[in-house]
């Protein structure tokens, strides 16, 4: 049996993710921050004007808003998620997300990995 693995946030290792502007994102769990089986979790901070552009997800793909709100935009659809709401999206569902509020909006993101890929 593995150890338990803890990532502090204040060594959460940053990264970038494509086709995302004004957003700010650490890894919590998975590739740069651990070996992880079948998902990576990770934190995003929309400023306000933050968005994801749109694009299919490489994979499937859950937000959960944890502070402000954010408006995620799925095959034609539009959701405002404030703390504590949820969206489950499919692998190569095209979606967007973006803050148009006039605060940050903190998302916890869970992507699942491809099979093989860790």
């Amino acid at each position: 049996m593995s150890p338990m693995r803890v990532t502090r946030l204040q060594q959460a290792p940053p990264y970038r993710p494509p086709s995302h502007h004004g957003v700010g994102a650490v890894r919590l769990q998975g590739h740069e921050a651990g070996p992880t089986a079948r998902f990576w979790t990770g934190l995003s901070y929309y400023l306000p004007g933050g968005a994801a552009d749109a694009a299919p997800t490489v994979e499937e793909t859950v937000y959960v808003v944890l502070d402000g709100e954010a408006v995620v935009t799925a095959d034609g659809h539009e959701e405002t998620l404030r703390p504590y709401d949820s969206v489950h999206l499919t692998k190569g569902q095209v979606r967007s997300v973006e803050n148009r509020s006039k605060r940050p909006a903190t998302l916890l993101v869970t992507i699942a990995l491809p099979h093989g890929e860790d």
